[in-house]
């Protein structure tokens, strides 16, 4: 089979700055040092096409990283990642402008995908009555609540009919009509036959939607195989986890995502 995504010992790292001033600083001096997080470490893995990949991991454990990895956002800093087809991210807060119109990301995010004024013009109409947020199409973006930016957010990506989706948790602030509708549409998508990635902190809806489970824990891959298998481990780790007192939990996070170069 094809396949669509494949991470080759990708590392993602990102500097910490203590103030602003220190980030200028880097920016003109090129400074060298200091103390770095790891969101992805030395993460290898392949996804053929077809594959419904729920990514799984605690709070910072580097999901979204991932997800804006896969779909072109950003770039890792060792390794490689190859993505086979248009990728299109769906995040709550991702893909928009807060300057323009509700109808104006439209045409702005066709336009980045590739799409034509033409193209974009006919797929409009059915991107406004999917996203069923009215008169609001015609405002500003920042004057959206979470879930309308979602639903606009999701409304375009599905209609402009991307080979790869990476969801990361738009559905979390839908209401449940709209998240039904969003399902629904999502698995005319796994029955085309498309390559989807389903970020979720509801492990009922990665069971039941996905085909293959990733579970990331503070950057580190720790699984990747069938759905049930890994929502089971991940459910036995999180009952291990709940046990930890918070200053256990904390020193967890710090070992494994800092480190100073």
């Amino acid at each position: 089979m094809t396949k669509k995504v494949v991470f080759k010992n990708v590392t993602k790292k990102f500097k910490i700055y203590n103030k602003p001033t220190d980030k200028l600083k880097d920016l003109f001096f090129g400074g060298r040092g200091g103390e770095y997080f790891h969101a992805l470490k030395n993460i290898s893995f392949e996804i053929e096409q077809g594959e419904i990949v729920g990514i799984i991991g605690l709070n910072g454990s580097g999901k979204s990283t991932m997800s804006n990895l896969i779909a072109g956002v950003t770039m890792p800093n060792d390794g490689e990642v190859e993505v086979n087809g248009v990728a299109s991210l769906i995040a709550i807060q991702a893909g928009l402008d807060n300057r323009l119109t509700g109808l104006e990301n439209i045409r702005l995010k066709g336009l980045m995908m590739g799409l034509t004024i033409k193209q974009i013009e006919k797929i409009t109409p059915d991107i406004i009555e999917f996203a069923e947020i009215g008169k609001f199409i015609n405002q500003p973006v920042k004057s959206y609540s979470s879930g309308m930016r979602s639903r606009l957010g999701f409304a375009i990506s599905v209609n402009i009919d991307p080979d790869i989706m990476v969801i990361d948790e738009a559905l979390s602030v839908g209401d449940p009509t709209f998240t039904k509708r969003c399902l629904d549409k999502m698995n005319d998508f796994k029955e085309q036959g498309k390559t989807i990635f389903f970020i979720s902190h509801s492990l009922g809806q990665v069971r039941s939607f996905c085909t293959k489970g990733l579970w990331i824990h503070y950057g580190k891959l720790v699984e990747y195989g069938e759905i049930n298998e890994v929502c089971d481990n991940y459910q036995n780790f999180l009952t291990d986890y709940n046990k930890l007192t918070p200053a256990e939990r904390a020193a967890d996070r710090e070992k494994n995502m800092h480190v100073n170069q």
